[in-house]
């Protein structure tokens, strides 16, 4: 077994080796960018060696300076984990020349599977099923065309090096498909450095369904059972569980065995990941199709680790030293249900947009036997548009999947983060929603759900004004204390903010805004805690801070006789203070409209087109003094290698952009001059 082993990646996969690499005793070595000198898995690792500045083709994508770091440490290995050099059969190759252990498959084996295009010519001579579709070479853009439509719509434009639904497009007519196909290459070349396209029938109603596999040198293979991911936005995993529902034990057996098959036929060793469409008749007749395998560890391998009992990691490390796998295939069983949900820095109201920013207040709900949180991320860390915006993965685990169901809504519920705009409250829904919970699987559920994902929004309850007001009172309570104690007097009556008066009770109000909507809560002060009263209901009030046990930096909050506890976070964005309350489950941002602390908050000045996060500028789609519909696409911005299209927000005039292709901008940037149809025709006027 290794002694030491260096760690070719970042975050969350970063300290998830680290965990188990701590626990067989094996030392670590983290590689980090300049961006990430105070990164979690820096803090974790034994030794770190930085190699480069922030953006990816500068530090972790540089073989040559994860060798050297390797060679600087003494490290006998090295993780890849996934993304970055983790499907690079350039890097096996270089660690291989090198006389370094590389933690994955033989660089043939990713060669292999590397072009979805090859792979499937492999895994039709080994007798998998495939989708129908184009996997060929010929690349030209009207044979591409051609190919599509003569397969009919909807159709799948997919990057061969891709993965993680980057360089994937949905095309639903012939009209629709040159642009689509340049999107895609454009977004391949970023991602994966190669525009290499296959074209595939788009199968509706469709369930992905992955195999996780794992060989040894000594000629051993076994799968290790599969997930569901069908749950996707944007191609995207967005919950993954396992076992997959409705799954029957001979369907379970011909998809291990088609896995295993994909496995020997590419020489496989390690861990790595077949996966499968299963068709909408799956519950009846059991059809699938080979979609691709991922010569790497999953993000969402901690499921199978749940159901399995075993640490995968381990079982890599294992490998790749020269150990035959831990079990056998008869070995291996099946406990319970497991999910995992992505708790990602995204606004799922603007089609889950990133969201940069530190993370002013970051609390998961504490880990146990069901509830695993995999993270690279702490309190007082930075989101940045370098990197994948995931915080967190959340793994819970129970006997059976509704046991696991409710196991994931109280833990989700249980999830706090302040400082950037997160899906925590998108995923609760998902969760709740009736087609998940009733297993009614597919990678369309998102869309045809979005009434119940994406209700209209509403105004708080009155309770969360009360209890941010309760808040407001305690803090003002300890802010008045902690003053008393640093007086001469602690003990001043005018040091005192209980709001005693002589022969009168004190009264005040304290106003909220939520929307344009002002909420007036007129505070009475109590002998055991406040009146409040808000649109003509009165409560009696109390509250006080848990310093301890499960609930400790909390509120415990008594509304008359009814009890609940809550979190409020104070936080001052751009002189407007927001107070965010975590209440049952949901998150509520209000405002707090002191006219003490008077805010000059208008609105964004001018007619211009903002960036919705930060990014390079990639293709202007108008030109200056054009005319244009609501709707039309104007310019092409890139954040996080993913390409996100500005449009015009009604009809009118393009004036002017304001940066051109290649400008990098920050998010709120204005992009565009735009003279809306009536403000121009005003003008003339």
């Amino acid at each position: 077994m290794f002694s030491k082993i260096l760690i070719a990646n970042r975050g969350e996969i970063a300290c998830r080796v680290i965990r188990t690499a701590r626990r067989m005793g094996i030392r670590t070595v983290a590689v980090y960018s300049e961006a990430d000198a105070n990164a979690r898995h820096v803090r974790l690792a034994d030794e770190a060696v930085c190699i480069g500045p922030a953006a990816v083709n500068e530090s972790y994508l540089v073989v040559e300076r994860i060798l050297d770091a390797v060679r600087r440490t003494g490290a006998q290995a090295v993780h890849p984990g996934y993304g970055f050099l983790s499907e690079n059969d350039r890097f096996a190759d270089a660690c291989a020349e090198a006389g370094i252990v590389f933690i994955g498959p033989p660089a043939e084996a990713i060669r292999a599977m590397g072009s979805k295009s090859a792979a499937k010519k492999i895994m039709g001579a080994a007798k998998v099923p495939l989708t129908p579709g184009y996997h060929g070479d010929i690349q030209d853009a009207d044979f591409l065309h051609s190919q599509a439509d003569a397969m009919s719509y909807p159709v799948l434009i997919k990057a061969s090096a891709g993965g993680g639904g980057k360089g994937m497009r949905r095309v639903e007519k012939s009209e629709d498909f040159l642009a689509a196909l340049a999107s895609c290459r454009r977004e391949a070349a970023a991602s994966f450095g190669s525009e290499h396209v296959l074209i595939e029938k788009y199968l509706s109603r469709s369930r992905h369904i992955e195999i996780q596999i794992f060989a040894d040198t000594h000629g051993n293979c076994v799968y290790l059972f599969e997930r569901d991911c069908s749950v996707q936005r944007r191609h995207q995993k967005v919950l993954e569980e396992a076992p997959a529902p409705g799954m029957t034990t001979a369907r379970r057996a011909a998809m291990g065995k088609a896995a295993i098959d994909a496995a020997k036929a590419v020489g496989y060793v390690g861990a790595g990941t077949v996966e499968f469409i299963a068709s909408e008749n799956f519950a009846q007749d059991g059809t699938f199709y080979f979609m691709e395998m991922n010569t790497r560890l999953q993000v969402e391998h901690p499921v199978t680790e749940m159901i399995t009992g075993q640490d995968l990691v381990e079982w890599q490390l294992r490998v790749a030293s020269g150990e035959p796998l831990p079990l056998r295939q008869d070995q291996l069983e099946i406990r319970g249900h497991a999910l995992e949900a992505r708790i990602y820095a995204e606004d799922p109201t603007r089609e889950f947009l990133p969201s940069t920013g530190r993370l002013i207040h970051l609390a998961p709900p504490a880990e146990s036997l069901n509830v695993r949180v995999d993270t690279g991320i702490e309190q007082g860390d930075e989101i940045t548009s370098y990197y994948d915006p995931m915080i967190a993965k959340l793994i819970v685990w129970d006997v059976d999947r509704n046991a696991a169901l409710a196991r994931m809504q109280q833990a989700l519920a249980d999830y706090r983060i302040v400082g950037v705009t997160a899906n925590v409250d998108f995923l609760t829904r998902l969760v709740a929603c009736p087609a998940f919970a009733n297993a009614d699987l597919d990678t369309g559920l998102i869309d045809r759900s979005r009434d119940f994902l994406f209700p209209a929004q509403v105004e708080p309850p009155r309770n969360v004004f009360f209890v941010v007001a309760v808040a407001e009172l305690l803090r003002e309570q300890s802010a008045a204390l902690a003053k008393a104690r640093h007086s001469g007097d602690p003990w001043s009556p005018w040091s005192s903010n209980d709001g005693w008066r002589l022969n009168i009770q004190s009264r005040r109000t304290i106003t909220y805004r939520s929307g344009e909507t002002l909420h007036e809560v007129a505070v009475a002060y109590e002998v055991d805690g406040w009146r409040l009263t808000l649109a003509g209901e009165s409560v009696l009030a109390r509250g006080r801070r848990l310093d301890s046990g499960q609930f400790s930096g909390q509120l415990a909050i008594e509304l008359d006789d009814r009890r609940m506890i809550a979190s409020v976070i104070a936080v001052t964005e751009k002189q407007i203070q927001k107070r965010h309350v975590f209440l049952n489950g949901t998150t509520w941002i209000i405002q707090r409209d002191d006219p003490l602390h008077l805010v000059e908050a208008g609105g964004m000045q001018g007619g211009g087109l903002t960036a919705p996060m930060p990014g390079k500028v990639v293709a202007l789609l108008a030109v200056p003094g054009q005319a244009v519909e609501k709707g039309t696409p104007l310019l092409i911005l890139e954040a996080m290698k993913m390409e996100h299209t500005v449009i015009a927000p009604k009809n009118g005039v393009v004036n002017a952009f304001l940066y051109a292709a290649g400008d990098q901008v920050k998010e709120g940037a204005e992009l565009v001059e735009f003279e809306a149809e009536k403000q121009r025709a005003m003008a003339v006027d």
